[in-house]
């Protein structure tokens, strides 16, 4: 069938919406956003946070009610949505998330004998699948492909048993200004939220060390979380000076902050593909991190930034000091870094997804019939001039 006859690919997209801020609601944003223009994909968030009728709304702020009250509301919007759909993209974290939300959409797709792909991202597959048999056997025998943002991942699944396929993080780079840091000043940042696997206490007693030798060193601290009390306190024990707190910020505004800094940190005990990371590359920042979980995939050390071991806050502010005693050297990372955003800019990543896309499309046997506004038709119609998709090695 010539392409302009054959109909676009209905995608539903089911994932945290950014009422979740984070940055796999972001992710699903850019593809959300990405496949609006396309004329192969039309694609929908089905979020797994949806707002129940606005009569039950005072009850999110109750907890334990509020996931009560969430699931009912979602489980429903996940038959209405996805019986529409040819392929089922969704969006997974790990332990209870995966039982909430991957689960049931995954169910709910099988039911309705629609290819369904499991897009994970967390960093605690690891211990996870170790501790889950339930989320081993959905990945090894209920879905139809297991697509995962990084090298990293997909070895720890292969560990399992589990065929994995990298697609990498996207990221439109547009949204980020790159700038030469020319001078570069010990202005620091971090974008990583105050929960314990993302360690921002490493983050501030290296910033303790740099502060030492640099007074007018500052540190900018934008998220929120659990530990946020804690932060502070030890902001204030450490006695540190010129530490912004600022909390949760819109991702549109995100580049506001990144222009203003000088240096990127981060210091996480667990983590999988950083989209904060690609976000400092595009906006020209020199980066130092822990070398984690798939952060050196898309970080070769002295390449692109500096990684140095984990909760190791000597070794960071160790780093951080040679940048700002080096800026020639920094500045050759971060260019060479803002070179290596070309492979997650969307065009390569949305290439990489319709192939999936239209193989699982395809696959689909002859009496299972996909629906469209235009009534049934043979789900194999929907991409019989498709390329063959073969697994990406990118990321």
């Amino acid at each position: 069938m010539p392409a302009a006859e054959r109909r676009r690919l209905r995608v539903a997209i089911v994932a945290a919406s950014l009422r979740i801020i984070g940055g796999q609601a972001v992710q699903v944003q850019c593809l959300v956003d990405g496949w609006a223009s396309s004329r192969d994909v039309d694609a929908w968030l089905v979020p797994i946070n949806p707002l129940p009728p606005k009569p039950f709304r005072w009850l999110l702020a109750i907890k334990f009610i509020r996931t009560l009250v969430t699931e009912l509301s979602y489980l429903p919007l996940l038959v209405r949505a996805l019986r529409r759909a040819d392929v089922v993209h969704v969006f997974s974290a790990s332990y209870t998330s995966f039982l909430l939300a991957t689960l049931p959409a995954v169910m709910v797709a099988k039911l309705m004998s629609r290819p369904v792909i499991v897009n994970y991202h967390s960093g605690e597959a690891p211990d996870h699948l170790r501790r889950s048999a339930i989320a081993r056997l959905v990945m090894k025998r209920w879905v139809d492909a297991v697509v995962v943002p990084s090298t990293f991942l997909r070895g720890v699944f292969a560990a399992f048993g589990i065929s994995a396929h990298v697609v990498a993080n996207t990221i439109d780079v547009t949204r980020f200004a790159y700038r030469v840091r020319d001078p570069l000043r010990p202005r620091l940042i971090s974008t990583r939220n105050f929960e314990p696997l993302y360690n921002v206490s490493c983050t501030l007693r290296a910033f303790a060390r740099v502060q030492a030798r640099c007074p007018e060193a500052s540190l900018t601290l934008v998220g929120d979380g659990s530990q946020q009390r804690a932060l502070r306190a030890l902001a204030d024990d450490l006695r540190l000076r010129n530490v912004t707190f600022v909390g949760r910020v819109d991702p549109s505004q995100i580049h506001r902050y990144y222009a203003d800094a000088d240096l990127y940190v981060q210091t996480p005990a667990i983590d999988n593909m950083p989209l904060s990371v690609l976000e400092a590359f595009a906006s020209g920042l020199p980066v130092v991190a822990t070398r984690i979980g798939g952060v050196p995939a898309i970080l070769a050390d002295g390449v692109h930034g500096v990684l140095v071991p984990a909760d190791d806050h000597e070794a960071l502010a160790a780093q951080v000091m040679k940048l700002v005693e080096e800026p020639a050297y920094a500045r050759r990372l971060a260019a060479a870094a803002r070179e290596s955003c070309a492979a997650y800019e969307w065009p390569v990543v949305a290439a990489q997804w319709l192939a999936i896309y239209r193989s699982l499309a395809s696959s689909v046997t002859d009496d299972v019939m996909i629906a469209s506004a235009d009534g049934p038709r043979p789900a194999e119609q929907v991409a019989e001039t498709s390329e063959p998709w073969r697994p990406s090695e990118s990321a």
